[in-house]
C-alpha cells in the first residue's frame, strides 16, 4: 500500500480525532441533529411550549451517615393537566452516581440517556471510572448546550449526586439553564414543589441519618411538596405509586425497594391523618 507523503501524519491525525474520551463530543463532530439541544425548529415558544410538552417535577437529594440520597415524585404535568402519574425521574448515571431530571419530560429524557452513554464511553476508552468532580462537569457542559431550547421555555434542570471514591463521602450538585454547576451542602430539592420540600428538608435533615431515617425523610419531604404544588404527585395508595428513591454510597447505586417505600408512605400519612382522633 503506498501512501502519499505525509500520509502516516494524515491517517493518525484523522484517528486522533476521531477517539475521544468524550461521546457528546463525538456526536456534536459527526451528528449534532441528535443532540437533545438542536431540535429547535417547529417548537413553540414560552409558555406555549409548557402546554404542549409534559413536564417533570420535584426532585429531592440529601447526605446520609455513609453516602447520599436521591428521590423524586412520579407526575408529569401539560399545563393545567395531568400527563403521566407512572412518569421516573431519578435515574442510575452509573456505578456510583445517580441523575434527577425536572423540567421538559422528553428532553430531560433524551439527557439522561446521552449522559449514561457519555459515562459508560468514557470508561471503555480510557479504562477508568471519571472522577465524580468530571462526571459534574461533564453533564454541565451537557445542560449548556440545551439553553437554545431553555430559551423557547423548554428548561432541563438536573440534580446530580454520588458518591466520591476520592474523599469518600456522599456529594450534591445543582445546575441552571446555562450550565453553571453549583455543590450543595447537606440536602436540596428542584422543580415545582422544590420551595415546599426544601422547607420540609429543613426541618426533617439532621446530620448522619441513616439510610432508613433517610428515605422515609425524603417519602415526606415530597408529601409536603405534593400537599401545596399540583404538579408534584404524592404517594398513591390506590393506585400503589411510589417515589423513585436511589441510594449511593462505597457498595454503589442502590434503588430502595417498593415495599420500603410504601411502609415510609404510610407511616408519614398515618401520622398526618386526623380521621378518629378524638377531639
Amino acid at each position: 500500500m503506498n501512501l502519499p507523503a505525509g500520509g502516516h501524519n494524515s491517517i493518525f491525525s484523522q484517528i486522533s480525532h476521531a477517539a475521544t474520551s468524550s461521546f457528546s463530543e463525538y456526536l456534536a463532530r459527526s451528528a449534532p441533529d441528535m443532540l437533545p439541544g438542536a431540535r429547535t425548529a417547529g417548537m413553540p415558544s414560552g409558555m406555549a411550549a409548557e402546554a404542549v410538552a409534559p413536564h417533570a417535577t420535584t426532585i429531592v437529594a440529601m447526605t446520609y451517615a455513609g453516602g447520599v440520597l436521591m428521590a423524586g415524585d412520579r407526575r408529569a404535568t401539560m399545563g393545567n393537566m395531568i400527563a403521566s402519574r407512572h412518569i421516573e425521574k431519578v435515574f442510575p448515571a452509573d456505578m456510583y452516581s445517580v441523575l434527577g431530571i425536572a423540567g421538559t419530560a422528553g428532553i430531560a429524557l433524551d439527557v439522561t440517556r446521552l449522559f449514561q452513554v457519555e459515562l459508560e464511553h468514557y470508561e471503555k476508552i480510557e479504562g477508568t471510572l471519571l472522577s465524580l468532580e468530571g462526571k459534574a462537569n461533564r453533564l454541565g457542559a451537557m445542560i449548556r448546550g440545551n439553553l437554545p431550547m431553555a430559551l423557547q421555555g423548554l428548561a432541563v434542570i438536573p440534580l446530580f449526586a454520588g458518591f466520591d471514591l476520592d474523599r469518600r463521602v456522599g456529594r450534591l450538585f445543582s445546575y441552571d439553564v446555562t450550565g453553571g454547576r453549583y455543590e450543595e451542602q447537606e440536602h436540596h430539592s428542584v422543580g415545582s414543589g422544590s420551595v415546599f420540600a426544601r422547607g420540609a428538608l429543613k426541618k426533617l435533615w439532621k446530620p448522619n441519618l441513616d439510610e432508613a431515617q433517610a428515605v422515609l425523610v425524603s417519602v415526606e419531604a415530597l408529601y409536603d411538596a405534593a400537599d401545596d404544588d399540583s404538579a408534584t404527585g404524592g404517594p398513591d395508595v390506590v393506585r400503589q405509586l411510589w417515589p423513585v428513591v436511589y441510594t449511593v454510597n462505597a457498595a454503589g447505586a442502590r434503588r430502595i425497594p417498593e415495599r420500603d417505600l410504601a411502609a415510609a408512605a404510610e407511616a408519614v400519612i398515618a401520622s398526618r391523618a386526623v380521621a378518629g382522633r378524638e377531639a
